[in-house]
C-alpha cells in the first residue's frame, strides 16, 4: 500500500515556474515507477511525465517535453515536477500516481494516487 500526498501548488503567471512535489508512505518506494497526470476543468485526465525506478530515464507528453522535469529523491520517498514556461493551457489538478508494474510511459496504468493538486496560470 502507498500513500501519496502532492503539495507545492498555487497560481502562477504564465511564463512563470512551479515546482510540486509528492510525498509517498512506505518503505516500497523504489520499486514503484512514478508518474503525474492532469485533469483541467471539462476535459479528460492526461499523463503529463513519469520516471523509472532507479531515476535514470523519464518520459514526457509531448505538451510538455522541453518545459517540464520530473524527478525522484528515492532516499526522501519524494517526487518532483518542476515546471518551467508554464502556459494558460497548464492549468489542471495534478495528480501523483505510483505503478508498481515499473511502467513508465504514458501508458502507464498506476494503482495508487494522490488526491491532486491545483496548479493555475493566469495572463
Amino acid at each position: 500500500q502507498v500513500q501519496l500526498v502532492e503539495s507545492g501548488g498555487g497560481f502562477v503567471q504564465a511564463g512563470g515556474s512551479l515546482r510540486i512535489s509528492c510525498a509517498a508512505s512506505g518503505r516500497t518506494f523504489s520499486t514503484y515507477a512514478m508518474g503525474w497526470f492532469r485533469q483541467a476543468p471539462g476535459k479528460e485526465r492526461e499523463f503529463v511525465a513519469a520516471i523509472s525506478r532507479s531515476g535514470r530515464s523519464t518520459y514526457y507528453a509531448g505538451s510538455v517535453k522541453d518545459r517540464f522535469t520530473i524527478s525522484r529523491d528515492n532516499a526522501k520517498r519524494t517526487v518532483f515536477l518542476q515546471m518551467n514556461s508554464l502556459k494558460l493551457e497548464d492549468t489542471a489538478v495534478y495528480y501523483c500516481v505510483a505503478d508498481s508494474s515499473g511502467t513508465y510511459y504514458s501508458h502507464m496504468a498506476p494503482e495508487y494516487w494522490g488526491q491532486g493538486t491545483q496548479v493555475t496560470v493566469s495572463s
